[in-house]
């Protein structure tokens, strides 16, 4: 094994940036970035302007090799220009997925709840493969969701409400509980409704079931995480999928791994939720903004967006 990677200052780390090519227009500016976002972070950024070839992987498979060296062209500029660009789409998914999220949740509690005002607790008003033990864990998945539950309980009883509800009452009921609920708890509980309860919500949404839609809000989930710890997104390959959309003949010609098909899906739900919102409008600006990369290493082909994409009826 090699020896540990050595620490280096912001001015160094620009000197081997450019000793692989990387061309930097205003060094000051670029020592700047790397102090405020931080080299790792913005190498996801610079990473497609890395030299690459093709090589043999055994087994009549090709692949991709790396190189440290960059392309021809590759500007320090355009990797924060990307990043810029990013973090706009990022804070975007987040607006959306926030107003996803709350009206999710209402319609949970509120279906439920008039089963059983504290029905997150009874595991008898969930599909039985939700309350069924997993042997590897030794507990259900409802009892592990109790866990997050509880976990969640104990670090909200100070808010105002927790305390309220739990002084008079002993326990929330679950229109109050959703408050403290993330969106893996919203998805993961869905996951386990019974699937007449999941059917009921995703034709509010447009969902072909419910159980599609709880895939939906599987790669919602992955998105969220995504955006709140302020990771590489627009051309990032997405682990927690969505079912392929087979209903949708617009949907049918995107691939799940990228992003664009949930943006597609959030203004789907978006148009129930908030049909007067400039979300949609906001995101064809943010498209049109899409910097010029002078390597030509990257474009809005790896978002997995088509060039018609803006004559589909949900973005019309």
């Amino acid at each position: 094994m090699s020896s540990d990677k050595p620490w280096k200052g912001y001015d160094e780390q620009l000197t081997i940036l450019k000793s692989r090519g990387m061309l930097v227009g205003d060094e000051i500016k670029a020592s700047n970035y790397l102090e405020r976002i931080g080299y790792y972070r913005l190498s996801g950024y610079w990473y497609s302007f890395r030299k690459h070839e093709v090589t043999s992987l055994g087994n009549n498979k090709l692949g991709y090799v790396r190189h440290d060296d960059f392309m021809e062209n590759s500007y320090f500029e355009d990797a924060v220009k990307l990043y810029v660009f990013d973090k706009k789409l990022r804070l975007l998914a987040l607006d959306a997925l926030e107003r996803i999220e709350l009206s999710v949740r209402v319609d949970v509690a509120h279906l439920l709840g008039e089963k059983d005002i504290y029905a997150y607790e009874n595991p008898r008003n969930f599909y039985r493969d939700f309350y069924t033990v997993v042997r590897r864990r030794g507990k259900t998945n409802h009892e592990e969701w109790l866990d997050s539950y509880y976990n969640n309980l104990k670090r909200s009883r100070k808010l105002p409400f927790v305390a309220h509800y739990m002084n008079k009452y002993g326990k929330l009921p679950i229109w109050v509980s959703t408050e403290i609920w993330d969106f893996g708890m919203l998805s993961k509980l869905f996951s386990g409704m019974q699937r007449v309860d999941q059917d009921k919500i995703a034709q509010k949404y447009g969902a072909v079931s419910g159980m599609a839609f709880e895939t939906w809000l599987r790669g919602f989930n992955f998105i969220r995480n995504v955006s709140a710890h302020h990771s590489l997104l627009w051309n990032s390959n997405i682990l927690e999928r969505a079912s392929p959309i087979k209903d949708d003949m617009f949907l049918a010609k995107l691939r799940t791994e990228r992003a664009f098909i949930y943006f597609c899906l959030m203004q789907k739900l978006l148009s129930v939720i908030c049909p007067n919102s400039s979300w949609g409008q906001r995101f064809s600006d943010l498209m049109d903004d899409f910097p010029e990369i002078r390597c030509k290493a990257v474009s809005l082909n790896d978002f997995d967006l088509p060039e018609d994409w803006r004559t589909w009826e949900f973005w019309g």
